[in-house]
């Protein structure tokens, strides 16, 4: 699963002024209502209150502190969002998790553990949640433990939708073959 978005902004959505390094800064990927298009927006936590986002989809939201970025040999690689990157900036332990978030970590962490970038660990101390290292750094994430059922997959689904689009039904009714008739029309064999 891949996106393609802008990283960081180096300034508030709201005020307009600069980050400064260490402070706070409340991310939020939306689909836009008028076009579907996922943008970040970036605010300071002190203002979050002001912010009036523009009409769209909420998919997820995050904080994290602002640390000037280094210039990179390859810019493409910083504005291609994979299924890591995202999982990465969600479970970072100095973000505060949303419950709708929380279930998004978990399926990505599901999808991670699978190709196996993160590996299990077990359970913390308080056995609220699961312990992952990831494979590339050795950093340790813990991932809040909940109940995988059909409303789990619905809502991640619902979230997924969000950040990669639905599939177009048409496109989907396109690959079958029309002249082909049901199993119970296909005639039987005769011996």
């Amino acid at each position: 699963m891949d996106l393609h978005l802008p990283s960081i902004t180096t300034e508030c959505f709201v005020t307009g002024n600069a980050f400064f390094e260490d402070e706070r800064v409340v991310s939020r990927l939306i689909s836009r209502a008028e076009d579907g298009e996922v943008v970040r927006i970036d605010v300071l936590a002190s203002q979050e209150g002001t912010l009036e986002l523009p009409p769209g989809r909420v998919a997820c939201r995050w904080v994290q502190t602002y640390k000037p970025k280094v210039v990179e040999e390859n810019p493409e690689k910083e504005l291609k969002l994979t299924a890591e990157n995202l999982f990465l900036t969600l479970a970072d332990p100095a973000n505060e998790l949303s419950e709708d978030d929380g279930r998004l970590v978990q399926f990505l962490a599901l999808m991670l553990e699978r190709k196996r970038l993160i590996r299990p660990q077990g359970r913390n101390e308080e056995g609220s949640k699961d312990v992952y290292i990831h494979r590339g750094s050795k950093d340790r994430y813990e991932v809040p433990v909940g109940e995988l059922t059909p409303e789990f997959f619905i809502a991640v689904q619902d979230q997924l939708s969000i950040l990669v689009g639905v599939p177009d039904e048409s496109s989907a009714t396109e690959d079958k073959d029309p002249a082909a008739k049901p199993d119970d029309e296909v005639p039987a064999a005769q011996s």
